[in-house]
């Protein structure tokens, strides 16, 4: 049992959401104006000059490193294929046939599997437990680019996008997992979740995120975020406004501002982020998710707890009570391991510190100060400030 370090002094206040908010949306208006048209010849270059990954799938870009790539696609008990990518070992052809330890790896909210093969191959935690002789497994929520399929509904259809975090969990990470322990023929896996892809935010209260923020403006009638997102894909308007940024993110001129749109939604570290792959990073994030995911966790800010959709008037008919039930962190049984970011502004330490005494098996927590939301998946330093733990525990526990 590894000690916590002791917990950091309390953040310092923060400027209004207001002005993070009509700083992102100038920058984005400056950036369309700057974006002159170009001759076919000069289009030609620029699309030579962006990363390759930029234009890949998740497959793609790990055959691009050189690692095997498989894809899966398993049906849930509610209907929905959700896509799953397999890295079966590293580079080199494994000495033996025999069964390798299987860690599975699940992204953010608005995010996808290429969240853990986006950096290079030292720089990417993916590639590096593939490498080190594990069988990577990483997961696509449904609604994302590669998990939108479904028996009876299209996603052009608002049914379809019925579903938050809880349906995620109920059914796509069962039917994962299941099939993962199927194919491989082994009894138990690893799992390493991110952001969404965990519990870490239990409440919210304390994001710092604008986003957040401007979810937390909005509780007192959370009516308003279908009327701004729509009934389906949450990240559709962002897209569009988002769309042209890996061309431009590709100059040095403009790395320092696209990075900061990155830090108003998760958190300033400018040092630790990898500045020549802002085109890669900004090209597949954000992903989609349902607009109901949204309201679902902006009921986590609003209330402070972390339990399941607040129906209204509808939740007697739904729970059988007024309320929506609390999860019960309590009752998970695995060992579980927690780090948290100092300069997080989503998933804030204050949270994180409300949910440690709820874990029941808690092995190790590790604070990182300066980190931010970024930088568990894509920091320049975390191969040695977080993927080296990761891999000494699970050696340890195999």
């Amino acid at each position: 049992m590894t000690e916590a370090p002791a917990l950091p002094p309390p953040a310092r206040s923060d400027a209004p959401v207001g002005s993070a908010w009509h700083k992102m949306w100038l920058f984005i208006a400056i950036l369309l104006f700057v974006q002159a048209p170009t001759s076919s010849e000069s289009a030609a270059e620029q699309k030579k000059a962006l990363n390759p990954e930029t234009l890949m799938n998740v497959s793609q870009i790990v055959c691009h490193r050189g690692y095997p790539s498989e894809e899966y696609e398993v049906l849930t008990r509610d209907g929905y294929y959700i896509r799953l990518n397999r890295i079966p070992h590293g580079r080199e052809k494994p000495n033996s046939r025999g069964a390798k330890p299987v860690v599975f790896l699940q992204h953010g909210i608005f995010g996808e599997g290429s969240h853990w093969v986006e950096n290079l191959a030292n720089n990417s935690l993916g590639f590096i437990l593939a490498d080190s002789g594990y069988d990577v497994w990483l997961g696509n929520s449904r609604g994302t680019s590669w998990s939108r399929r479904h028996q009876h509904l299209s996603a052009d259809q608002v049914e379809f996008w019925d579903f938050s975090f809880h349906e995620m969990a109920m059914y796509d990470l069962p039917a994962a997992i299941d099939f993962v322990l199927q194919k491989t023929g082994q009894k138990q896996l690893h799992y390493v979740g991110y952001s969404q892809g965990c519990t870490i935010v239990v409440t919210a209260k304390h994001a710092r995120s604008p986003l957040m923020k401007l979810l937390f403006l909005l509780d007192k009638n959370l009516k308003m975020i279908p009327l701004l997102l729509g009934r389906t894909d949450a990240s559709l308007h962002m897209r569009k406004l988002w769309r042209f940024l890996p061309e431009l993110c590709r100059h040095t001129l403009l790395h320092r501002p696209c990075a900061n749109l990155l830090f108003l939604l998760g958190g300033h570290d400018e040092k630790n982020l990898n500045m020549t792959r802002l085109d890669v990073y900004t090209s597949h994030y954000p992903d989609s998710t349902s607009v109901k995911n949204v309201v679902h966790w902006a009921q986590v800010v609003k209330s402070g707890e972390f339990k399941a959709f607040d129906y209204g008037s509808e939740n007697p008919a739904v729970y059988q009570q007024d309320t929506p039930p609390l999860y019960r962190v309590e009752e998970m049984p695995v060992p579980t391991a927690v780090w948290s970011g100092g300069e997080d502004w989503a998933a804030d330490w204050r949270d994180v510190r409300l949910l440690l005494p709820r874990i029941a098996h808690l092995i190790t927590y590790t604070h990182i100060p300066d980190w931010n939301h970024w930088d568990f998946v894509w920091g320049l330093d975390a191969p040695g400030r977080l993927y080296s733990s990761i891999l000494r525990l699970m050696e340890g526990s195999w």
